[in-house]
């Protein structure tokens, strides 16, 4: 049944070389003279994830969220000797620095008090760190994160990541320090987990899946925190066969995402497949 794929692997990751680092997918995203509405007051910061950029990781998320009313934005962060489009290889503290100066910059145009956080992969980590140690609880009111890691993955998945971007040695060698960063035991991990992930102020959801293979266990994508939530795809939806890449188009995690931006939005269910990564 896991053979009835989508192409994901053409819309994640193997296009990264020819998109514009931080091109919008679509109009309404990052529009920098976008105005908050009311309703959704907490302008959306899109974070993508090891490997990837901000439009080829937010192709179908960043448009939903803005037809939904968000003021939508994302960077292309961490990138190193495999050019502009490729991101998240430089240590997460470095990136972490550029999040939270992007984060001004959005504040500082929209006007917004606050804003929230939307990672994918290493899109949760780096803003986990930012929210502990650079000031970003101050800043975010809700921070979502999917295909979560907190505690490190295996070398297996980190070969299994390069493998699927088809970056060969780069993710898992020469050029990307976050590789080693991801390793559990990390004197990285060791800092972000002292004490607990989670800080007062923001919510966090952390949204899982039990057929991820690239954040192995994928039980590294969830803690225990009075603000936070964490959700097993699987545990609302059985016929969700996601892994990680799929994530940022699987139908049934936007609906998750815009559940914990707005508890008001419903969380639907419908079948998914991918590559199984």
């Amino acid at each position: 049944m896991r053979k009835l794929l989508v192409p994901l692997l053409a819309t994640l990751g193997l296009l990264a070389g020819t998109v514009t680092a931080n091109a919008a997918p679509s109009s309404g995203v990052n529009d920098f003279s976008c105005a908050p509405s009311t309703q959704h007051p907490e302008p959306v910061v899109l974070v993508h994830g090891l490997g990837a950029n901000g439009p080829v990781n937010f192709a179908t998320l960043a448009p939903t969220l803005a037809a939904n009313g968000y003021c939508v934005f994302f960077l292309t962060y961490g990138t190193g000797i495999l050019g502009p489009t490729v991101g998240g290889l430089r240590p997460m503290e470095d990136s972490a620095a550029q999040l939270d100066a992007f984060v001004d910059e959005v504040q500082a145009a929209t006007h917004a008090a606050k804003v929230d956080i939307v990672g994918h992969s290493e899109g949760s980590t780096v803003p986990a760190y930012y929210l502990k140690f650079l000031g970003g609880a101050a800043k975010v009111t809700h921070f979502v994160g999917f295909g979560a890691n907190y505690a490190g993955t295996s070398l297996d998945g980190l070969a299994t990541l390069a493998n699927l971007l088809h970056l060969g040695p780069a993710l898992t060698g020469v050029g990307c320090a976050a590789c080693a960063e991801y390793l559990p035991g990390s004197a990285f991990l060791t800092k972000l987990g002292a004490g607990g992930v989670a800080v007062p102020g923001p919510t966090y959801t952390n949204i899982v899946s039990k057929y991820d293979t690239v954040v192995t266990p994928y039980t590294s994508g969830v803690f225990t925190a009075p603000n936070a939530t964490h959700i097993v795809i699987q545990d609302g939806c059985p016929v969700d066969f996601t892994g990680h890449l799929g994530q940022a188009v699987d139908p049934n995690v936007a609906s998750l995402v815009l559940n914990a931006l707005d508890p008001s939005s419903p969380v639907h269910c419908q079948p998914f497949f991918d590559a199984g990564a």
